[in-house]
């Protein structure tokens, strides 16, 4: 059976929307210091691959009820750089925009974070989709965002040619001699493109792992492309196996069509695990999550100006087909009721009935509360004791429906410790996740491993060197 890539995505407060409500839940991004120590201490102990940061550029009221974690967090690059001096083996991935950064400062400060990890850094790159990040960066959203993945392609370029400044024994430091570098080993940027323009070379020496391994993400054709073409890991939401397969599969084709070994792709799902001492357990924290969601009928006269429009009974009615007006949110639902749901409706209460325990005519039924958070709240969501997890990202692996996951929590710190301590043992009993000796140093070279080790990549050749030898598909894809 294939090893699984184990990831976490690191959401402080947790990642599904009620989830800082949760009792005991961390709730206030002024403690993310202990939180994110804490965090990195549990996963290397378990022998996860990865830390993952995302990002977001702007904030706003409306990300209070829709995405809370996004309303206050950490700069990602800060948050890698932190854990880098209190963790040695697990990798540590930051986002960066590609839309707002600048190239040279993003790979000057990547390359530094991965000689100072040892080699464990690794790059989400992603492009701009929201008007207020391009304000907060005195951009035209509309303008920037036309042009987003032609600059992504050439921001791509220019960071591996930026990273490969030096080569690899370029500094001499030949003390005796009294020669420090060999002038024919550090190469000029000499980028001059529709988007960017860089002249370099780099003033930092090339990173432990030659570039560091990147992550793209989403499901738009020209993101697929993108992934395909320049991406060691593709993160791609999927709603179950069959559709991860087969993105997985148009994947590894585009990356064949662009000149790559369609092997060295990645497909990564994100995936939300409830994790209980039994399955009744798990289901009774999804279903106290679901509880504490909030609809917009929860206000007597009308929800804040902000509040998502899809998290109502009015956005229900629409997609169960159903008329409820006059209903609360925590009206139980009937098998009357449900009669005259439309297919979509149905399919709302089996999730809700799956991952709650709650029964129509049962001594707890469902709420239309329960179908809003079903409806709303997009999360890949898999509910059990962890054996039962477990025994799913088996399923998948066994498959080959994905390379690995994104694990994400709905609460911190307890679910994400449930998931580490409870199923990633039951990972390795299952021999898809190695044991954590196993893959964590290269004995003969006396070293922990890099995070590219880790992945299953090998370290790319220095893009200069390659271009000097006519191998133009070494390390840089051509679109």
């Amino acid at each position: 059976m294939p090893r699984l890539i184990i990831g976490a995505m690191v959401r402080t407060i947790g990642a599904y929307p009620s989830g800082w409500r949760y009792p005991g839940a961390h709730r206030d991004p002024r403690g993310d210091a202990a939180v994110l120590r804490r965090t990195a201490e549990v996963a290397e102990q378990a022998g996860l691959d990865y830390l993952f940061f995302g990002d977001w550029l702007a904030t706003g009221h409306d990300l209070e009820y829709r995405d809370p974690y996004l309303v206050a967090r950490i700069d990602p690059l800060s948050a890698i750089t932190f854990l880098a001096g209190i963790t040695r083996r697990i990798g540590l991935i930051a986002t960066a925009n590609t839309t707002y950064s600048d190239p040279y400062a993003l790979a000057r400060a990547t390359a530094s974070i991965d000689v100072l990890s040892g080699g464990r850094a690794g790059l989400n790159l992603v492009t701009g989709a929201e008007a207020r990040a391009a304000g907060n960066f005195g951009l035209d959203f509309h303008a920037a965002n036309d042009a987003r993945y032609d600059r992504a392609v050439e921001f791509d370029q220019v960071l591996r040619r930026l990273w490969d400044s030096f080569e690899d024994d370029a500094i001499v430091a030949d003390a005796e001699g009294g020669v420090y570098l060999d002038p024919d080993k550090l190469h000029p940027t000499d980028f001059h493109g529709e988007h960017l323009s860089v002249t370099g070379p780099l003033n930092a020496v090339r990173p432990v792992q030659g570039h560091l391994p990147i992550v793209h993400a989403g499901t738009s054709p020209r993101s697929l492309l993108f992934a395909a073409q320049y991406a060691d890991l593709a993160l791609v939401a999927v709603s179950g196996r069959e559709q991860a397969s087969a993105i997985r599969e148009d994947l590894r084709a585009l990356a064949f069509e662009a000149g790559r070994d369609d092997r060295t792709l990645k497909v990564i799902a994100p995936v939300l695990p409830i994790v209980g001492e039994t399955r009744e357990h798990a289901q009774q924290i999804a279903d106290r999550l679901s509880e504490l969601i909030q609809v917009a009928e929860d206000w007597p006269d009308a929800p804040p100006a902000a509040f998502p429009a899809n998290r109502s009974l009015a956005h229900l009615a629409g997609v169960v087909g159903v008329d409820l007006t006059g209903l609360t949110p925590d009206r139980a639902i009937t098998a009357d009721l449900v009669a005259g749901f439309t297919p979509l409706g149905q399919e709302l209460v089996e999730i809700v009935t799956e991952r709650t325990g709650r029964l129509i005519g049962g001594e707890r039924p469902p709420t239309l509360r329960h179908l809003v958070a079903a409806a709303s709240v997009s999360a890949s969501m898999v509910v059990g004791s962890a054996a039962e997890i477990a025994a799913e990202f088996a399923a998948w692996a066994d498959a080959e429906a994905v390379d690995g996951f994104n694990v994400l929590s709905a609460t911190q710190p307890a679910q994400f410790e449930a998931f580490a301590t409870g199923v990633v043992p039951e990972l390795r009993r299952l021999g898809v996740f190695p044991e954590v000796d196993d893959e964590a140093s290269d004995a003969a070279a006396g070293r922990d491993l890099t995070l590219r080790e880790r992945l299953g990549l090998a370290r790319p050749e220095n893009v200069h060197v390659a271009a000097r030898a006519g191998d133009f598909h070494t390390g840089v894809f051509q679109a």
